[in-house]
């Protein structure tokens, strides 16, 4: 590292989630999921109810990229999808026994993914890390964090 100025925070920040998205989406390839529907599966495992347009806002990807990502989950049997009570233009997504299974498959694949992606820190770096990167989400895109059905749109 002789110069301070590059590579940049941002830039490092971007490269190590491309790595972490890349890694992620091929082990996901066993349990045949995106890294969309992965995404959309935790969510409504996370928060019952929740819609596709809340899940695009968590997940800061367009809307039409989380409903094609949902359809297929629904189209597989991984979701359905319930009328909201309030909303007639909004439906709500609920995971189905078979989704809630792949969601823990599915998670225990990203656990294990990121374990190895941040092996080479020590405890301490992996809190700080974690500790940092959630301030800034918080800050940046606080509906990322959401895990109440109050937001549901």
């Amino acid at each position: 590292m002789t110069d301070a100025a590059f590579p940049t925070t941002g830039y490092l920040a971007w490269h190590f989630s491309q790595i972490m998205a890349g890694r992620l989406e091929r082990a996901l390839r066993a349990e045949d999921l995106t890294l969309a529907q992965h995404n959309a599966l935790q969510q409504v495992v996370r928060t019952p109810g929740v819609s596709a347009a809340e899940i695009a806002r968590r997940s800061a990807i367009t809307a039409q990229s989380m409903g094609a990502a949902v359809n297929q989950l629904v189209e597989r049997g991984l979701l359905r999808r319930e009328p909201h009570p309030t909303s007639r233009r909004s439906m709500r997504l609920f995971a189905t026994d078979e989704g809630h299974s792949a969601a823990a498959r599915a998670a225990s694949i990203g656990t294990r993914v990121e374990s190895e992606m941040s092996s080479p820190l020590s405890p301490d770096d992996k809190s700080t890390i974690h500790r940092l990167l959630y301030r800034l989400v918080e800050e940046l895109n606080p509906d990322a964090l959401a895990t109440d059905s109050r937001s549901h749109s």
